[in-house]
């Protein structure tokens, strides 16, 4: 850790980030025009979607525990390599197999990036500048992950989707020597990887989504609740086994502190909110309310920018205030602005939908820096890579959940669904607020 910010470092850092997040909603908003092109069905092409989210989830926290014993930057290094190759192969892709392979393959790579780039921020940055540090950071996934259905519709109208992963493998060669240059050596615990384990939280989090999936796709209850019912068993294993460990691969040492546990349980709440609603809100504008495309897209992009206004504001912010009071209060101002969105009228005006959408980044972008700091700052210095995990898997895990409720909301009630889908963010994010208010309490702040 040094006195002084390196920006370098900062850059290394945040471009692969940036681009591991792009990659998520660019694959969605493009996923009709794969399927078409390499002659596959509509339910069958989600499998694009699903390799990537079973992956990247399944791969986090051993990857996270991995980044502890050898260092956070060799596997941020080794990470990038492997995104880099993942995303030349997609792009190669002939078939949907392959590109399924492939797109696995780039989620190991975006998984170890992920995993650890919160604890190296907090080897960038001095202590007095985390809250800034992480706020940035937040601030690129945010606006990577909000941004991506518009950039995706301008490249698929300039060029053929390959060139949507192929794009990745140069920025991330400039990526990798501000990475070999710049990021700082950090700290290493030559103790042994628990393999099984690892085995068994993979399992964990894997069997968790193909519920989830079956939940969204209506494949029956046998179906769910065996899965889930084999995660459960992972999960019960795991905890047997790594019981009285001190640094255990899912991170229980840490949700015995109140603080940790809470923060972690909020983030799932709101990640699955912005996740139902970056699902729902483009269907639901161009499908329902008869906006074209880039119309579409114009009319979201409120949300992605007052989203980062509001970022670099809460960033300093949160090195003052209780991250307690800053998310509760930003997930209700987002739980207002999505009521605010079912409620329209029935023949909005651009204007009606533009205020609105700002209302959500508001409020979003005042909970994400305070929240994750929240996390890493409560736990120890020697467990950052551990939080760092938990930070990355509590969002994909709440964005698959919400992407998951929109599906099956839409499943259930295919006229009122988007509208359902809404409502029930709405509600998600009044939960989410409540949590983040509990940590006022003297009990969870400590």
């Amino acid at each position: 850790m040094h006195s002084r910010v390196s920006l370098p470092a900062v850059l290394a850092v945040l471009v692969p980030v940036s681009l591991s997040t792009l990659d998520i909603s660019l694959t969605n908003t493009a996923l009709p025009a794969i399927a078409q092109d390499l002659g596959a069905a509509s339910a069958t092409s989600i499998w694009v979607v699903n390799a990537y989210y079973l992956v990247v989830v399944a791969a986090l926290l051993p990857l996270a525990a991995l980044g502890e014993i050898f260092g956070h930057r060799r596997i941020f290094i080794a990470g990038l390599v492997v995104f880099m190759a993942g995303s030349l192969a997609a792009g190669l892709a002939s078939s949907l197999l392959t590109l399924a392979a492939a797109r696995a393959l780039l989620a190991i790579g975006a998984a170890a990036i992920s995993a650890v780039t919160p604890a190296l921020i907090r080897f960038i940055y001095p202590p007095h500048q985390l809250g800034r540090g992480l706020g940035i950071y937040a601030l690129v996934v945010g606006v990577a992950f909000t941004t991506g259905p518009t950039i995706a519709s301008a490249v698929l109208a300039v060029a053929n989707w390959p060139w949507l992963f192929l794009a990745n493998v140069p920025v991330g060669f400039v990526a990798m020597g501000l990475t070999l240059r710049s990021l700082p050596a950090t700290e290493t615990n030559l103790r042994p990887f628990d393999g099984l384990s690892a085995v068994l939280c993979a399992a964990l989090f894997a069997l968790l989504l193909l519920g989830l999936s079956g939940l969204a796709h209506r494949v029956g209850w046998p179906w769910i609740l065996s899965a889930w019912a084999a995660a459960f068993a992972c999960g019960y294993a795991l905890l047997w086994r790594e019981a009285g460990q001190p640094a255990p691969i899912l991170a229980v040492d840490l949700f015995h502190r109140p603080m940790f546990a809470m923060s972690s349980a909020t983030s799932v709440c709101a990640f699955a909110v912005q996740g139902l609603a970056f699902v729902v809100l483009p269907f639901w504008l161009h499908t329902v309310l008869g906006f074209s495309q880039s119309q579409t897209g114009l009319l979201i992009t409120p949300w992605p920018a007052t989203l980062a206004v509001m970022a670099i504001i809460a960033a300093p912010l949160s090195d003052r205030y209780s991250p307690g009071l800053l998310g509760g209060g930003g997930l209700l101002i987002l739980s207002g602005g999505l009521a605010s969105l079912a409620l329209m009228p029935l023949h909005p005006t651009p204007i009606d939908i533009i205020w609105r959408m700002a209302l959500c980044g508001v409020g979003f972008g005042f909970f994400q820096a305070p929240n994750m700091k929240a996390i890493m700052a409560s736990a120890p210095r020697e467990r950052s890579g551990g939080a760092s995990g938990i930070v990355a898997t509590s969002r994909l895990l709440g964005q698959a959940l919400g992407a998951a409720l929109v599906a099956l909301c839409l499943s259930v009630s295919p006229a009122e669904g988007a509208k359902v889908a809404i409502w029930v963010g709405c509600c998600i994010a009044v939960l989410g607020s409540l949590m983040s208010l509990s940590r006022l309490l003297p009990a969870v702040r400590g």
